[in-house]
């Protein structure tokens, strides 16, 4: 199994330098996935800075409520110029942030157009490359992502979900040093942005999409076989969609994905006996829960 190092965990982790002037205050429920995905980090490099907005403000063409307000996802989307700004001031790797920021510009209904514009010439960015960690994470880690959101998204989607997991990995590179465990901290952030891209039943990620490319339909000789798998299949698939995080996760890569155990305990961050309990309990969930099913004519219960 590969193991990555972790960065020392300070004494108090969630403490922040001091500042003068009123707390800044939370992030509006409104904002969206896409917006929250490169907001959070932000938000978390300004509170570690220990510069006030006060001061970023003669940095920055923003009045310091503006800013503030940036900082909260009130008001209108904000433009390019001024993150690449805030970034510059943050030292915040541009690529990642650029690339999540069009995604929430996209995700708030701005055209094309609006995006190029609001650039006004602040698109290139100083060289940089991830840290070496990230790298070698993505490495090892990058083709059972793609596999498992691919159960869920379309090719477009799966690889656009994948691209932006490792952006905001990127972007919040010092906590998930000081986590536990660095590909759990990931993986987590993978199955978040992947929920956010999926169709969802229920308020669950459905999976039934992938009914479509199993082996035991492919392998039906008649079309009458094909469409009783189909069927089988899909009230599966359904159930699958039911289970919880972790054992979601253990039934999409080993049944799905087909990955050994020791891989998914790799890529999942946990134990390998974590996955095989996992593995136990989805499976009897899903024994009682397609045979009910059958008994009651179709029903879930």
């Amino acid at each position: 199994m590969t193991t990555f190092s972790t960065a020392p965990v300070p004494d108090d982790p969630d403490a922040a330098p001091l500042r003068p002037g009123r707390k800044l205050g939370p992030i509006s429920a409104t904002v969206g996935s896409a917006h929250r995905a490169w907001l959070e980090p932000t938000r978390e490099r300004y509170l570690a800075s220990g510069h006030t907005l006060s001061y970023l403000s003669t940095r920055i063409p923003l009045a310091k409520s503006k800013l503030s307000e940036l900082l909260r996802g009130v008001g209108h989307y904000p433009r390019w110029e001024v993150i690449h700004r805030l970034a510059e001031e943050l030292d915040i790797p541009g690529w990642p942030l650029h690339r999540l920021w069009i995604q929430a510009a996209m995700e708030a209904g701005k055209s094309r157009d609006w995006v190029t514009r609001s650039a006004n010439g602040n698109i290139a960015f100083a060289p940089s490359r991830p840290p070496l960690e990230h790298g070698a994470l993505r490495s090892i880690a990058e083709e059972g992502y793609l596999r498992y959101a691919g159960a869920f998204l379309s090719n477009e989607a799966r690889n656009a979900a994948v691209e932006d997991t490792f952006a905001i990995l990127w972007l919040s590179f010092g906590n998930a040093l000081s986590s536990p465990d660095i590909r759990r901290y990931a993986w987590e952030i993978l199955r978040a942005t992947v929920k956010a891209k999926a169709d969802h039943r229920d308020r669950r990620p459905v999976l039934v999409e992938a009914a479509f490319d199993t082996v035991a339909l492919r392998e039906q000789a008649s079309a009458e076989g094909a469409v009783a798998q189909l069927a089988e299949s899909m009230e599966l698939f359904a159930a699958v969609s039911r289970l919880p995080d972790t054992q979601l996760d253990v039934m999409v890569l080993r049944r799905l994905c087909g990955f050994i155990p020791e891989k998914v305990s790799d890529l999942l961050g946990i134990p390998l006996a974590s996955v095989r309990s996992a593995e136990r309990h989805a499976e009897r969930f899903l024994e009682e829960t397609v045979e009910l099913s059958h008994h009651t004519g179709g029903t879930n219960p």
